[in-house]
């Protein structure tokens, strides 16, 4: 899996792509932002409870599907237009923008040279599944094995194959907005 730093990058440049000033609650609107792309690895605790991994609840299970993402999008929608009364098209465009981001955990950890594949349609089928281009190496679980040499060379692999496309695509967006306005 990519490190959570690297899921919180793909949240925070997908924020770029909406215009901050138009959004009612932009501190709540970061927060989501950053919190939807990671959700998914909260499944980790399963191992304390003794969920193997390979089960369809266990890591890279039914919380890194794009089902659940849904279930988050949704529920993050609901929880950043609470507060307002929305028309149907803003419901539309921040939820569909909630789903995308959470989305995005899967299909990087679908990316990644290692671990037993991601379970990307769950619950309808628990198989797990790789990308054919798998370019990120996997990251070690736990705080000892992300401070190691190989965690080194994991935030290395996760800064040329997600952050440097990321930060180009964040770059891309602010500079379009600034010669449109």
């Amino acid at each position: 899996m990519p490190t959570f730093i690297t899921h919180m990058v793909v949240g925070a440049s997908a924020a770029t792509l909406i215009h901050p000033r138009s959004l009612p609650s932009r501190v709540r609107f970061y927060l989501l932002t950053l919190l939807c792309p990671i959700l998914p690895d909260l499944d980790v605790i399963g191992f304390s409870f003794g969920i193997p991994y390979h089960h369809p609840f266990g890591h890279r299970g039914f919380f890194h599907s794009w089902f659940f993402a849904l279930i988050i999008g949704i529920a993050a929608g609901i929880l950043y237009l609470r507060k307002t009364q929305p028309t149907p098209k803003q419901i539309f465009r921040i939820t569909a923008y909630f789903v995308a981001i959470s989305s995005t955990h899967g299909l990087l950890d679908a990316m990644t040279d290692g671990g037993l594949g991601i379970a990307l349609f769950s619950p309808f089928d628990n198989q797990r599944y790789f990308l054919p281009i798998r370019p990120i190496k996997v990251s070690p679980i736990g705080l000892s094995g992300f401070l190691s040499y190989r965690g080194a060379q994991v935030i290395l692999s996760e800064m040329l194959w997600v952050w440097t496309p990321c930060l180009a695509l964040a770059a891309g967006a602010v500079l379009i907005r600034r010669r449109k306005s």
